[in-house]
């Protein structure tokens, strides 16, 4: 466990908030101290520490690689900001994305052909970790003479039945 100045802060505020709920029970300072003392980490990491990960909208990132991302299609959201801040796909050719990312799942909307367009490739990345997350994360990669030109992520609402 990192002992970080967060974790320390969140910490104390659990022991005072415990050690004042002990207080109404009993006014033995020395018996509140030693329950409080005892009872910060059982509340701190079966309490707050799960509604804080419920309601906060933290995830892990990876770095991009190609068996990660065909093998756990529902985790590629953790390669995102790999791959837009690092431009990885842009001037890749068409058979150079498919051996990286594999086949379009499917095509994007284009306005001018009022079809779905070939030079549009879209791929699922999955949903982000939240309580109250209905946003699937999207990106779509245009094409341009065979080649990439832009990356844009775009998420798409789900809904549950």
């Amino acid at each position: 466990m990192i002992i970080t100045p967060t974790f320390v802060i969140l910490l104390i505020l659990v022991f005072v908030l415990v050690w004042l709920f002990t207080n109404t029970i009993d006014k033995r300072k020395w018996l509140t101290f030693l329950i409080s003392i005892v009872l910060t980490p059982i509340a701190y990491f079966y309490v707050l520490y799960p509604v804080i990960n419920i309601f906060s909208s933290y995830h892990h990132e990876k770095y991009f690689k190609t068996e990660a991302w065909k093998e756990t299609p529902r985790l590629r959201f953790e390669m995102l900001n790999n791959i837009m801040d690092d431009s990885l796909l842009i001037g890749k050719t068409k058979p150079e994305v498919k051996a990286i990312l594999g086949a379009s799942e499917w095509y994007g909307w284009d306005d001018t052909m009022k079809a779905n367009s070939p030079e549009k490739w879209n791929y699922n990345l999955g949903f982000k970790p939240g309580a109250f997350n209905n946003m699937q994360e999207c990106i779509e990669l245009e094409f341009n003479n065979n080649t990439v030109k832009t990356v844009r992520q775009y998420q798409l609402e789900k809904t549950f039945e």
